[in-house]
C-alpha cells in the first residue's frame, strides 16, 4: 500500500513506549541478536533453510547468511539504490527473488542466480498509478504478486517458470474502491500446497481475504473481523499451517499505542475467521508466521509448535502457542517489522536500523 511510504516518516518520529514482560512460558524462546551488515531498515526475511537465509530492506539493499546468521552480508542492487526491497524470497545460496515496492516505476521484481553477484530485472509496472506490495511462491519457479487496486482492478501478476510474469488480474473479483495491501513486511500474500493462495487486504469498507485453491485461476473473497474500514487499516499479514488452519494479523497502523483486535484465526481454509486475543503490545501487527516452518520447507514442520505463532510490529513482539488464546510478549523486540522460520530452532525476526535477531523455540 503506497500509504506504507506516509507510515515510515510517522513512526520515524515516534518515541514507541516500553511495555513489561509477561510470565514465563514453556518453550520460552530464546533470543539472539546478530549484525546484519546494514543499518537500513529491513522489512523482509527469507530462510531457505537453518543456514541460508535472507533479508531485504530500503536503500536497495539485501542481505544473505549461509552460517544461520553467524556472519551476514549486506549489499546494495546496482541501480537500486533509491527503492525499497519490501520482499524477498530465498531459493537457495544462489538463487532469490527481491521485490521492490513504490508508485510507478518503483515497483520491481529483480532475480539472482549466482548469490548476488548479478540480478536481473524481471519485471518493472509501467502503470504511474500501480504499486506492487509482497509475493510468494509455491516452488522456486511458481509464484504470485499482489498489487493495490487500480480503477476496481487488482493487477496481481503470476510466473510459472521463475522468468517472466503475467498479470491475472481479471481472475481476481473486483476491488472495493481504496482497497489495498500493506507493503510492510512481505507477508500480505502466503502460499500452501501445490496451488492454494491467501491475501490480506485493507484500505477499504472491508478487510478482506482473496484465496485461491487452483493457483490463482479462481478466487474467493471473505470478509474478516480486525480493525478496518480506514485507508490505513485492515489485513496486513497472513500465515497458513495446512490448507484449513490459518491466522491473520493487521490493525490501524496510525495508531501505534492503542490496543485492538489486530488478530484472527481461521479453520476452514479462510472461508469464515475468529477473533483471537489480543496481543500484549498495541498498535498493528506488521508480520507474523507460524513456527513450524514455511510453505516452502514442510519436510521441516513440527507437530509439538504446529499451533505457535510469532507476531511482531514496531510496538513490540510477541509469541503465541495456541495460534492467539494466550501471548507472551518477547522482550526487547521493539521495531521489528517481518518475521519467517525455517523451523522451531531456526527463525529470524527483522526491523529498522538493520536490527536482526535468531528466535529459537528448541
Amino acid at each position: 500500500m503506497r500509504h506504507s511510504l506516509l507510515v515510515v516518516l510517522i513512526f520515524s518520529l515516534l518515541a514507541v513506549p516500553a511495555f513489561s514482560q509477561d510470565a514465563a512460558a514453556p518453550h520460552q524462546p530464546k533470543l539472539k541478536r546478530q549484525q546484519s551488515g546494514t543499518t537500513n531498515r529491513l522489512q523482509a526475511v527469507s530462510p531457505v533453510n537453518s543456514q541460508v537465509v535472507w533479508a531485504s530492506g530500503v536503500g536497495g539493499t539485501y542481505a544473505l547468511t549461509t552460517d544461520g546468521g553467524k556472519h551476514w552480508s549486506a549489499h546494495v542492487v546496482p541501480g537500486a539504490e533509491t527503492l525499497q526491497f519490501r520482499d524477498v524470497q530465498g531459493v537457495s545460496d544462489k538463487v532469490a527473488y527481491l521485490l521492490s515496492a513504490g508508485v510507478g516505476t518503483d515497483s520491481r521484481i529483480y532475480k539472482t542466480e549466482d548469490g548476488g553477484a548479478t540480478w536481473l530485472l524481471q519485471f518493472q509496472n509501467e502503470d504511474p498509478n500501480g504499486f506492487y506490495d509482497c509475493f510468494a511462491f509455491w516452488t522456486p519457479r511458481r509464484g504470485i504478486t499482489m498489487a493495490d487496486s487500480v480503477n476496481g482492478r487488482f493487477p496481481v501478476i503470476r510466473t510459472t517458470n521463475g522468468h517472466t510474469w503475467q498479470d491475472i488480474g481479471n481472475n481476481l473479483p473486483p476491488a472495493q474502491p481504496g482497497e489495498a495491501a500493506f507493503a510492510a513486511s512481505g507477508t500480505c500474500i502466503t502460499t500452501q500446497g501445490k496451488s492454494r493462495v491467501w491475501i490480506g487486504t485493507g484500505g477499504a469498507e472491508k478487510a478482506r481475504i482473496l484465496a485461491s485453491t487452483d493457483g490463482g485461476d479462481t478466487w474467493a473473497a471473505y470478509n474478516t473481523p480486525i480493525v478496518q474500514g480506514t485507508s490505513t487499516s485492515g489485513v496486513i499479514s497472513v500465515d497458513f499451517r495446512d490448507a484449513l488452519h490459518g491466522i491473520l494479523g493487521g490493525g490501524e497502523i496510525l495508531k501505534p499505542t492503542e490496543f485492538a483486535d489486530t488478530v484472527a484465526r481461521s479453520s476452514d481454509g479462510g472461508k469464515t475467521w475468529q477473533l483471537a486475543s489480543r496481543t500484549p503490545f498495541p498498535g498493528a501487527i506488521y508480520g507474523l508466521s507460524y513456527v513450524s516452518a514455511s510453505a516452502q520447507t514442510p519436510a521441516l514442520r513440527s507437530d509439538e509448535f504446529r499451533r505457535t505463532v510469532v507476531a511482531t510490529g514496531p510496538s513490540g513482539s510477541a509469541w503465541t502457542p495456541d495460534e492467539g488464546e494466550t501471548w507472551y510478549k518477547l522482550p526487547g523486540l521493539i521495531n521489528y517489522w517481518a518475521v519467517a522460520f525455517a523451523s522451531p530452532e531456526a527463525g529470524w525476526i527483522v526491523g529498522t536500523e538493520g536490527r536482526i535477531t535468531k528466535i529459537r523455540f528448541k
